[in-house]
């Protein structure tokens, strides 16, 4: 396990501790707790990998070849 050290100013410590109080807790626990839930929480870029990936297994038998020709796309008023 790795220690690190953050500095906070002293009423922030305080209210820290009152609330690391009231969870029956220590204040390193409570931000241990956070550093964990936010390491596990998916990044924007993981988020959307994953969506791309689930959205390619939707794609079925796609084929350039399927679309409409261009004369025809575009033939207006006939």
């Amino acid at each position: 396990m790795k220690n690190i050290t953050v500095s906070i100013d002293e009423e922030t410590y305080r209210r820290a501790r009152i609330k690391a109080a009231e969870q029956d807790t220590s204040v390193s626990a409570m931000v241990r707790k956070f550093l964990v839930e936010v390491a596990q929480d998916e990044s924007e870029f993981e988020r959307l990998k994953r969506r791309e990936a689930e959205l390619r297994t939707k794609i079925r038998g796609f084929r350039a070849a399927d679309n409409v020709p261009r004369d025809e796309l575009y033939r207006r008023g006939e």
